[in-house]
């Protein structure tokens, strides 16, 4: 059986919202599994919501660069929150999405890209020389749009276009550019603080969709509802998280008492034409990346050589 350390239990916790014993029961239940146990808690009705975003586990900068109707993300991860804060980081991560706006994607090729004479690799491996603290390049997206704009938010900015949130939003429309990128600005902005996890329902992966209908149904068996109305209560059921976790569907932050959707519809008089969300990206700073849990007074007894 898998040990349940309370770092595991701390970090259902966490994400799950729901209480101590509960979560030591979910990963006990599932071996420690922590996405069966968040699956569990909310069959048992115990979790208070399904956080999609990864826990945030590590130091660095997401770096935005956009041009027009393309724009590019990245994420460089270093081991403290400090580095985050040098100029000379941060004058790496705007150089890394610079390059990456002709480079593309791939993590490899923007490594083997150019800078002057040196590759952004050589780059990255002088700045760890310099600094004194390892560095990566972890990931970079890009949207682009045939007509319209890419627009960007960054949250917790320390510099232009670099923060520990970044967002881009492509829309796509025929109208006056400066109301498309004001308005897309606010669409990022959205993102950034609701994290819907596709445009519309439309673009929710099936697996995720049937992930839900079965955590909903056993949901409800266990709540003894009649097997023949199941299927309705879950399809009900799915219209609530389609209206949380989908763009469209959400209530927009700067007047909750309309969609996004609604507020894009409102807006193209103002915009000059026909608006439609062509597709976002959100990088969230060391999602999904574990970072391990140090016992600090252990760390100086042994820096001093105590034992």
């Amino acid at each position: 059986m898998a040990e349940i350390t309370a770092a595991m239990v701390k970090e259902l916790r966490e994400t799950s919202g729901a209480g101590m014993m509960d979560c030591k029961a979910a990963l006990v239940e599932n071996k420690g599994d922590m996405q069966a146990a968040i699956d569990w808690l909310r069959k048992k009705g115990l979790s208070k919501a399904a956080k999609k975003a990864g826990r945030v586990a590590a130091e660095g900068l997401i770096g935005v660069s956009v041009k027009g109707t393309k724009g590019i993300m990245v994420e460089v991860n270093s081991e403290t929150d400090f580095v985050a804060r040098n100029d000379l980081f941060q004058g790496l991560v705007k150089m890394i999405s610079d390059v990456a706006m002709s480079a593309g994607t791939d993590v490899e090729k923007i490594k083997q890209a150019k800078v002057g004479s040196i590759t952004v690799g050589d780059s990255i491996n002088d700045t760890i020389a310099k600094i004194g603290e390892n560095m990566t390049l972890r990931r970079a997206a890009e949207l682009s749009v045939g007509k319209g704009v890419v627009a960007y938010y960054v949250h917790n900015s320390v510099s232009d276009g670099l923060g520990k949130i970044g967002v881009l939003v492509a829309l796509e429309s025929p109208g006056k550019t400066d109301e498309l990128m004001a308005f897309g600005r606010q669409i990022a902005m959205h993102v950034a603080s609701a994290n819907p996890i596709a445009v519309d329902a439309a673009g929710v992966d099936p697996a995720v969709i049937k992930r839900e209908k079965d955590i909903l149904a056993d949901k409800f068996r266990q709540q003894g509802k009649p097997e023949n109305m199941i299927e309705k209560i879950v399809e009900s059921g799915l219209k609530t998280f389609y209206k949380e976790q989908t763009l469209l569907d959400q209530p927009f932050i700067f007047d909750d008492k309309k969609s996004v959707a609604q507020a894009l519809k409102e807006a193209e008089g103002k915009v000059g034409g026909p608006l439609k969300v062509a597709g976002f990206v959100r990088f969230a700073l060391g999602e999904g990346v574990e970072r391990r849990e140090a016992d600090f007074a252990a760390e100086v007894a042994a820096a001093a050589g105590q034992s």
